[in-house]
């Protein structure tokens, strides 16, 4: 399994996501995969990925939570939790993502 973050230097959300995702793929028997942090410096490097705002959680270079689209805009993502909007996911729903990618 492969596990990246996209994201771009002014997104303040991104190291906590990775922080997340770190927990949850230890919660769910994955130690040993490491999460390698992609900064999103321009709008070709944006281009070149499946990048749908910061930050984007790939595993397998697929997106985690699927949305409408990729986009070329340097923006923050935005996440629906069940606290409300958020600028990542809960780990809860990081885990259950997981597992459902197998």
């Amino acid at each position: 399994m492969r596990a990246e973050v996209l994201h771009i230097e002014e997104c303040p959300s991104w190291e906590d996501a990775g922080r997340g995702l770190r927990s949850a793929l230890d919660a769910t028997g994955h130690r040993d995969v490491a999460i390698t942090f992609t900064l999103i410096a321009s709008a070709a490097d944006a281009t070149r990925l499946p990048f749908a705002g910061s930050p984007t959680i790939l595993i397998d270079g697929q997106d985690l939570f699927p949305s409408d689209g990729r986009t070329t805009d340097l923006a923050c993502r935005v996440y629906l939790t069940p606290k409300g909007l958020a600028g990542r996911p809960t780990q809860e729903q990081v885990e259950i993502a997981l597992i459902a990618h197998g």
